[in-house]
């Protein structure tokens, strides 16, 4: 029998530091910017232990691309790749303490870090019309049911006893185009998203356009979001009272919310299948007054890029979670989760990114983000990528993965969200629902009613 023998070279950290890793995506966060951040924070260890410092933040960061596993099998993950290296087999217990010694500082330091926009020359794609589009919008994790958790989180309450674990809210800034992570909050639910918007605003700029729904439309939170300077796209009641200060060439028409002018845009937006018409009435407030440049239709059309952020939320809680309760039983280590899950949901965006950006004109929309965690997942658990060449091969393994399964262009979005699955038969649309997928044209009428 003809037989073929592969020869493989890993190259990780020398000693106790070999098992901190996380695969080619090492090359995001790398190994200097890691000791730079516990610097930073006060975090590195006195004595190099069997478990250093930088090797917990790697652990940490490997357990959001492993989210169904354990801390001992993320940490076999790890190691797996290494065989013939002398490596720590720490117990389950080791690993917690060497965790709560980290605390949860260093993982908030390298968010910080790792946060902003992607790079990317997809302008045509990620822009519009010399703005950056970008979504703000909140959602609620389950936190795991321990007596610590429970001082801090409390459980939602509901009309069939409430929610079987405490939860935790998250909001999040993201730019739509790339859905790269610019900002993110997270408190007990009690806080409600207005609350944690406000703290959002810090990382508003000049040259951003704000896409927001209309929970985001009261006059304070307006006035907050125009004073950093980026633009505003938010959603509005129908029913709600505004003067008519002057009406525009396109239909819209200016008024003043609080201390603050702005452009009401009313159009009726149509969906045409083979199944049917819907159509529906929606009003858009906006700081962009000129009509000529920024027009009404145009802007509404634009709004639906709001939805980027739901799908950046299923993403984090289904994809990577797969919809499973976060693991940690303190606070301290909810808060080093929910970090390290942001990092990794941001360096796995950016390897996206670097992949389409390798093909001119391809829109970052078409990467699949399923196809990018099974590839970093594999290049874990073979330590592959871990220190670069000497030429740094932006696409990788990982890009090489999205850009051999491309998703289709975009479809129009012709259904509201319902739950597909319920876990209570009153909370069930009906037997009939029709879940195909139709061909749609969208159609797009600014209303000039006086209001």
């Amino acid at each position: 029998m003809d037989q073929i023998a592969i020869t493989r070279t890993v190259t990780v950290a020398a000693g106790p530091f070999a098992a901190g890793h996380l695969g080619e995506l090492t090359r995001l966060v790398p190994f200097e910017m890691v000791d730079d951040v516990l610097a930073a924070t006060r975090r590195t260890q006195q004595r190099v232990r069997l478990l250093p410092a930088r090797v917990v933040v790697y652990l940490l960061l490997a357990g959001c691309l492993f989210a169904d596993l354990g801390y001992r099998q993320v940490w076999a993950k790890l190691v797996a790749g290494l065989r013939g290296l002398p490596v720590a087999d720490p117990s389950a217990s080791a690993l917690r303490q060497a965790r709560q010694r980290l605390g949860p500082s260093p993982l908030r330091a390298l968010f910080d870090v790792l946060r902003g926009p992607a790079a990317t020359g997809a302008v045509a794609q990620v822009w519009w019309r010399g703005l950056l589009p970008v979504v703000l919008d909140g959602t609620v994790l389950a936190v795991a049911d321990s007596t610590a958790n429970l001082r801090r989180y409390v459980k939602q309450r509901g009309n069939h006893g409430g929610s079987g674990y405490p939860s935790l809210r998250l909001s999040a800034l993201l730019a739509c185009g790339t859905r790269s992570m610019l900002d993110a909050v997270f408190d007990p639910v009690t806080t409600g998203e207005i609350a944690q918007a406000r703290r959002l605003a810090r990382s508003l700029r000049a040259g951003m356009l704000l896409l927001a729904d209309r929970n985001y439309a009261a006059a304070d939170l307006i006035t907050t979001f125009a004073a950093t300077g980026a633009d505003l796209l938010v959603r509005c009641k129908t029913g709600r009272k505004l003067p008519l200060i002057r009406r525009c060439p396109d239909g819209s028409w200016l008024t003043v919310i609080g201390s603050q002018r702005v452009r009401v845009i009313e159009a009726r937006i149509s969906i045409t299948t083979t199944g049917g018409s819907h159509t529906g009435d929606y009003r858009l407030i906006t700081t962009l007054l000129d009509a000529h440049r920024y027009p009404a239709a145009d802007l509404a059309r634009l709004y639906h890029q709001r939805w980027e952020i739901e799908t950046a939320y299923l993403e984090l809680k289904s994809t990577i979670l797969g919809g499973r309760v976060l693991r940690a039983r303190t606070p301290d280590g909810v808060d080093q989760e929910i970090h390290a899950l942001l990092i990794a949901y941001q360096v796995l965006r950016t390897a996206m990114v670097d992949a389409t950006d390798s093909q001119p004109g391809l829109d970052p929309d078409r990467a699949s983000f399923t196809t990018a965690l099974n590839a970093a997942r594999d290049q874990v658990t073979q330590a592959a990528g871990v220190i670069a060449d000497t030429v740094i091969d932006l696409v990788g393994v990982i890009g090489e993965r999205v850009l051999a399964n491309l998703l289709p262009d975009r479809r129009i979005r012709t259904k509201t969200r319902m739950i597909k699955r319920s876990n209570s038969k009153y909370q069930a649309r009906g037997p009939n629902i029709d879940r195909r997928t139709y061909k749609a044209t969208t159609r797009i009428d600014v209303i000039t009613d006086d209001p």
